[in-house]
């Protein structure tokens, strides 16, 4: 087995630098073990503080897993089940209407909690839409997650379900499906079953106020003019009691470090304390997109090679990408250019951590290149 090339991914994260990234942190977990941590470059809009290890970052769509572990926890309690129609717990997906051309018919679909996880519910990722927009209207900053999750029935679906993959809100839906179950605030369910067990003490939702955002890095966007500073927020808080399952969590490196490397080992801490068997992590990353969906996360997310599981990318034909990373490798990113990525067969995982929005650089060559120097080494 070749070993990482530690050298070799520092010189690569410095070379970010030069390329205008303000900076980045990468941490490798090896089967409960830290083996490699390197950051870079500085935190403020002045550039003159260097980054920190216990920086905070908006996670954006990084989110996603931790939403992920919360319903296949429920999934293993048998308080969930994938095949459970969404409706069950939001009536408001009982009857829904899909397009057809410039009409909508009723769907003759029923939505399961799959078509959620797996991104081919039918919805989309418009934040303006009629639903929010009368929600936030009427309760302002007292609209919740399962009230906004609801009104997205306003609008029709853009196919039947399970019949194409299209990102979207699906993991918000999840979130407000986890509420009604647990009985809980999304949020504080997150806090008793993932947080505190792992002893991630730096993640929280954001707050559309920006309150609590201490430690922050400061965000950047790439626009006509570069990468410039941006306002330090997430527009995908709709409202002060709104926690998103898409998108809605502040943490930090060091914190998702933890959480991938209890995942990449089968769901067991360093600690020993178990999150999800090992079973339900293999669970997780059983492709679940039909072909068409399989064309679909290619051609609109660039994601070629890889199937999608339980919310999170699975890498299904490394030889189709020219990857030397093996396959069974899942995990998933975040709009601001961070991700994690897990392998259960070598118990390895990584998580990468930048703050610009709009970076496609991150996606198509910064998670790729990582992937293979860290992956690749582990491949017999």
């Amino acid at each position: 087995m070749t070993q990482i090339n530690f050298d070799q991914i520092s010189a690569y994260l410095d070379s970010l630098l030069e390329k205008g990234i303000p900076s980045v942190d990468c941490i490798i977990y090896k089967d409960h073990k830290q083996i490699y941590r390197h950051m870079n470059g500085t935190c403020d809009a002045a550039k003159s503080k260097a980054v920190q290890a216990d920086q905070r970052y908006l996670m954006f769509s990084m989110t996603k897993v931790q939403t992920m572990t919360a319903v296949m926890q429920l999934v293993e309690q048998g308080k969930l089940s994938l095949e459970d129609e969404v409706g069950k717990y939001l009536p408001a997906y009982r009857e829904l209407k899909v397009k057809n051309g410039d009409t909508a018919e009723k769907c003759r679909t029923t939505l399961k909690l799959w078509h959620l996880l797996s991104m081919q519910s039918g919805l989309d990722y418009d934040l303006e839409r009629p639903g929010i927009v009368r929600v936030l209207k009427e309760k302002g900053p007292n609209a919740g997650t399962v009230e906004l999750a609801e009104s997205f029935t306003e609008s029709p679906l853009l196919f039947e379900p399970g019949t194409h993959f299209q990102y979207s809100l699906s993991h918000d839906v999840a979130g407000a499906v986890i509420e009604v179950v647990s009985g809980m605030r999304f949020g504080e369910y997150l806090k008793k079953n993932i947080w505190e067990p792992l002893g991630m003490k730096d993640t929280f939702f954001a707050k559309p106020d920006n309150t609590g955002l201490e430690r922050l890095a400061q965000q950047y966007i790439v626009n006509e003019n570069g990468i410039v500073p941006m306002e330090q927020s997430c527009n995908y808080q709709f409202s002060e009691n709104y926690e998103s399952g898409g998108a809605g969590l502040v943490s930090s490196t060091g914190d998702y470090a933890k959480l991938g490397d209890a995942l990449a080992c089968g769901g067991e801490s360093a600690e020993g304390v178990r999150i999800l068997k090992p079973e339900t992590v293999e669970l997780i990353k059983k492709n679940l997109l039909c072909e068409a969906g399989i064309d679909d996360i290619a051609t609109t997310m660039g994601r070629r090679g890889y199937g999608y599981g339980c919310g999170m990318q699975v890498l299904m034909w490394p030889e189709k990408i020219g990857s030397i990373a093996p396959a069974g490798i899942f995990g998933w990113d975040g709009a601001a250019g961070s991700c994690i990525q897990m392998d259960t067969a070598s118990k390895t995982s990584f998580v990468y951590v930048q703050h610009v929005r709009n970076c496609g650089m991150a996606y198509d060559t910064i998670h790729p290149t990582l992937r293979d120097m860290v992956f690749g080494a582990s491949k017999q």
